[in-house]
């Protein structure tokens, strides 16, 4: 297959090989819109997850923490804190920069930014998972689990959706 070009005898320069018919200015507004919609289920899940992490120094269990376990809660929290700011790092990029014209940079942008809140993301979900694995079992096979966890999600966030660009990417 070819690269998409723009059509030469069409004035506007949109494309016609990838089967959509827009122009770069369409095509950055479906893509803005396509990635807030990814957005927001990220965003979700992120500050669902760090508001329950910000409760947990609040209770009375977590005097009882070790110190290993509390380490693992800080930078837990402090994982969330970020993941949480790259999330919504988008949504204040593209107000900041409404109509000035720089939609594609702001996609490229915000696109680069939710990838490391995903990052982010994967990394606090891991160590709450381990936090709250090992004050519940105490048991010498859950960072196994935790692995086995972090593994699945590797695969289903990024490994698979490498692999479909890889595989499917028109060339």
């Amino acid at each position: 297959m070819t690269v998409p070009q723009a059509d030469p005898d069409r004035s506007d320069g949109r494309e016609r090989s990838d089967g959509r018919d827009e122009s770069e200015a369409e095509r950055a507004d479906r893509m803005w819109g396509e990635l807030i919609q990814e957005i927001r289920v990220a965003q979700t899940g992120v500050q669902i997850l760090f508001g329950f992490l910000l409760t947990v120094v609040f209770t009375p269990r977590f005097v009882d923490l070790s110190q290993a376990n509390e380490t693992i809660y800080i930078v837990t929290v402090v994982l969330g804190a970020c993941a949480t700011g790259a999330l919504i790092g988008p949504v204040s990029l593209h107000r900041l920069v409404s109509g000035r014209r720089v939609k594609t940079q702001a996609v490229r942008w915000a696109s680069r930014l939710t990838l490391v809140g995903l990052l982010l993301l994967f990394a606090t979900m891991i160590a709450a998972l381990l936090l709250v694995l090992r004050v519940a079992t105490h048991d010498h096979y859950v960072p196994y689990l935790v692995a086995g966890v972090a593994v699945w999600y590797v695969l289903c966030w990024f490994v698979l959706p490498l692999w479909t660009r890889h595989r499917h990417t028109v060339k």
